[in-house]
């Protein structure tokens, strides 16, 4: 059995679930309901930071199940949770499946990007630009997906020809295989490395800013009742300055070249990669120009659908997907299978954080901590939420940190603890708290360990350690940032 248990993950780690398994039972019937609860969500967070290991879904979802089974909540409390969270699992299966068809207009526009700007600064800015435009609008994962497609189809294009018996011609002659080893290749990979993070990063910076950037905030926003302009101008305090800041931080990392960055793309390169963006152009049809077209004109009513919130957000990104198809012509049910296939193994794993959630609610775990901080003086309070949420977001993962402390701050308000203004302060410090400190590690933002376990990561050599090393010039300058203003401005 051990051997098909959880697929391939370590033999450890195989063991220690089984031993958690076991452990809560004896634990439920020895020390009580109290304790073993608590002890489910270090597991559950444990599983969590070894989602390299295991996605969290089944290890996650298996604790989960043992929850229910044992009473620590009951399906329908949890459904309960589901239920007052029904907008964050459509903006998932929707938003993320409307924006999959909108790849190829993304794709397009950091393609242009990438070849047209040679400035490595300039094209590191743009990058992180854009990246966090685009995912204020749209989803971090999203975005993150169309960098992955965007690095993967270049670095193709450049170990196609470096395979080849003789790569290109230029004006010195042949170029061969030789010219493309070495030196040259371990500095492209560089580059692109250092480009991806940049992205990663913007996607972060603008995730935070709006009601639609990463799931939390949906989360958030609804439970206090903000749209769109409202949830936007209510984070602006501290998200536009960190943003600044951010942009400021990519300038002096690509100027020192510290932290692995600062690598320049090769010539040869960037010639490969002109010439195959230029076939690209010449060969794109007239049906793939008229889908562009579409795509443009999807992108504009979508940003406006959630700028005037007609709608919710999942709805839109329903009609998002019916207005593109219809109008492409993508009329076959397969074909649109695929958009859902990203979006909805983390949907499910959400779904395991409610029950999560749900027995937290049910066993009162986290009230003596929030009755604890509410008791402390009013002007440290958001300050102490920032760095609780991001403390345990940068070692777990933001969204399942953002669940439940919301939760228990809503639960306060609602029994008169706390005010409405009050409230709206503490739900600033927990996003941006579970937003901006979290890109200390992949475990945090779903959008990292999207691009730590994506075909690109091995091409490029980006691995856990490079990843964290590379994050934490920006950790320490988001997560800094983020909580003096937090202090200043709350």
């Amino acid at each position: 059995m051990l051997k098909h248990f959880l697929g391939n993950s370590p033999k450890w780690f195989k063991m220690t679930m089984i031993g958690f398994l076991i452990f809560n039972v004896f634990s439920f019937f020895v020390l009580g309901k109290t304790i073993t609860a608590w002890l489910f969500i270090g597991e559950f967070i444990f599983t969590l930071a070894m989602a390299l290991k295991c996605y969290p879904l089944q290890s996650g979802g298996l604790l989960a199940i043992e929850a229910l089974a044992l009473g620590l909540t009951t399906p329908k409390n949890a459904y309960h949770e589901v239920d007052q969270n029904l907008e964050v699992v459509l903006l998932l299966v929707f938003m993320v499946a409307g924006i999959y068809f909108m790849k190829p207009l993304l794709m397009y526009i950091f393609s242009k990007v990438f070849t047209k700007i040679k400035s490595k600064l300039i094209l590191s800015l743009l990058f992180v630009f854009l990246a966090a435009i685009l995912s204020a609008f749209l989803d971090a994962l999203t975005v993150t997906a169309v960098l992955i497609s965007v690095a993967v189809g270049f670095y193709g294009v450049y170990h196609k020809i470096h395979s080849s018996a003789a790569a290109d011609y230029d004006d010195d002659g042949i170029l061969d295989r030789k010219e493309l080893s070495g030196e040259t290749l371990e500095q492209f990979r560089s580059f692109l490395r250092s480009l991806i993070m940049h992205g990663v990063v913007g996607t972060a910076l603008g995730g935070v800013c709006t009601l639609v950037g990463e799931p939390q905030n949906l989360l958030i926003g609804e439970r206090l009742g903000w749209d769109f302009v409202e949830f936007f101008l209510m984070m602006a305090p501290i998200t536009i300055p960190v943003l600044a800041a951010g942009l400021l931080t990519t300038v002096v990392l690509e100027t020192t070249g510290w932290f692995g960055f600062g690598a320049k793309l090769p010539k040869v390169a960037a010639e490969i990669i002109e010439n195959y963006t230029l076939e690209e152009d010449k060969k794109r049809t007239d049906k793939e120009k008229y889908g562009l077209v579409v795509q443009g004109v999807s992108a504009v009513l979508l940003i406006l659908g959630l700028a005037l919130h007609i709608a919710p957000v999942g709805f839109i990104g329903l009609a998002l997907i019916i207005v593109q198809t219809a109008f492409m012509g993508i009329i076959d049910e397969h074909k649109l299978g695929h958009a859902f296939e990203e979006a909805l193994p983390f949907t499910g794993l959400l779904v395991v954080f409610f029950v999560i959630v749900a027995m937290i609610h049910d066993q009162h775990l986290f009230k003596p901590i929030i009755d604890w901080a509410l008791q402390q003086d009013i002007e440290s309070q958001p300050g102490l939420f920032y760095i609780a949420n991001g403390f345990l977001s940068a070692i777990s993962d933001n969204v399942f940190v953002a669940t439940v402390y919301v939760g228990e701050v809503e639960s306060a308000f609602k029994s008169g603890v706390i005010t409405r203004e009050h409230f709206e302060k503490l739900a600033v410090a927990i996003n941006t708290g579970t937003n901006l400190p979290s890109v200390a590690t992949p475990n945090g933002q779903a959008a990292f360990l999207f691009l730590l376990t994506s075909s690109l990561a091995p091409l490029i050599n980006l691995s856990y350690g490079k990843m964290v090393k590379m994050a934490l010039p920006y950790t320490i300058v988001l997560g800094g940032l983020g909580y003096l203003m937090v202090k200043i401005m709350l």
